[in-house]
């Protein structure tokens, strides 16, 4: 080895140290300053996730944590704002699921789904239920796809409108079963509800939370949770993947931060959050909202991203629904 080799490799070991040590105080620094947590509209879930962390957070960290909520566009302006924001933690984003789904049916967005963000921790996801018009008398997700296999073209499914999470799960369970329907878009989930209680549509993918007081009273009828788990609170109801082997539940509620942000202020926050949603108090909370907390990595939560926005984007070509 030359000499000149040999001085060139200790330069760049000494690079890989000193930013490693550089990454190592500022992850120790951080943060001794207020945190900027933007989220979508107010008293939606993606804001009572926001709170309770936020919260425990702020008491952690000893520096207030400011929920800032951005309504409109889909969830585009609030996100906008993180993406051009510094790298540095203290402007975060709480997404939930639409913030794929957006990716996946939008083509002009202001900023990169992908190269705009860092990713932080998935912090978990919501339950999603799917129920059927009690008047079909259905009692599994079996009886439900044989009944539209019967009937091609006349069954109608429900959603709080095209491109939401309550249209794109149905959407999803539909390719994966091969059940043919049409969509019928409401402007809020409990419309899309009573459609489905009424009898003028036939099923929908909703909240759990919402739904379970309809469930409970017979109204709708339950046929699985799109969870890789049952839920507690309906037990006797199976998850999609043992209706349908192989479904995996995709739009999760994740952290994000703006592109550039350093690996080790991600895993100090990845570290937090994961600490909060074990809190006692915490968990029993998300369970009562329907909410499954799941914390990772911020390098595996970039893969869990890049893989949901790849799955919605394919379901968005198939139904027609992305933009140009």
């Amino acid at each position: 080895m030359s000499t000149a080799t040999a001085l060139a490799g200790l330069a760049a070991c000494c690079v890989l140290v000193h930013t490693a040590s550089s990454q190592a105080q500022t992850a120790q620094k951080y943060p001794h300053k207020p945190i900027r947590l933007v989220t979508a509209s107010a008293a939606s879930q993606t804001d009572i996730v926001a709170r309770l962390i936020g919260t425990k957070m702020a008491d952690h960290f000893g520096h207030p944590v400011v929920i800032e909520n951005r309504a409109g566009a889909g969830g585009t302006l609030g996100a906008n704002i993180v993406a051009k924001a510094a790298p540095d933690g203290y402007t975060l984003l709480l997404q939930s699921g639409q913030f794929a789904i957006r990716a996946a049916i939008q083509a002009n967005l202001p900023y990169d789904s992908i190269k705009d963000f860092a990713g932080v921790t998935q912090v978990g996801y919501s339950t999603q239920v799917l129920v059927a018009s009690p008047s079909l008398n259905l009692k599994s997700v079996k009886e439900l796809v044989a009944y539209a296999q019967a009937r091609p073209e006349q069954m109608l499914f429900s959603s709080s409108g095209a491109g939401t999470g309550t249209h794109m799960d149905v959407e999803r369970f539909r390719f994966a079963t091969g059940v043919k329907a049409r969509h019928v878009a409401f402007k809020a989930t409990s419309e899309a509800m009573i459609e489905v209680v009424a009898g003028r549509t036939h099923f929908a993918a909703v909240p759990l939370g919402p739904a379970l007081p309809l469930v409970k009273d017979r109204k709708l009828t339950a046929l699985a949770v799109f969870t890789p788990k049952r839920a507690p609170s309906l037990p006797d109801t199976p998850a999609m993947a043992e209706a349908v082997p192989g479904y995996q539940r995709d739009g999760s509620y994740a952290l994000l931060a703006p592109a550039g942000t350093s690996l080790a202020i991600r895993r100090t926050l990845a570290n937090e959050v994961k600490r909060i949603v074990e809190l006692p108090d915490v968990s029993d909370r998300m369970r009562i909202m329907g909410f499954v907390p799941s914390t990772c990595t911020p390098e595996e939560h970039e893969k869990i991203l890049r893989a949901e926005i790849d799955t919605f984007t394919k379901v968005a070509k198939l139904i027609g629904l992305r933009t140009h």
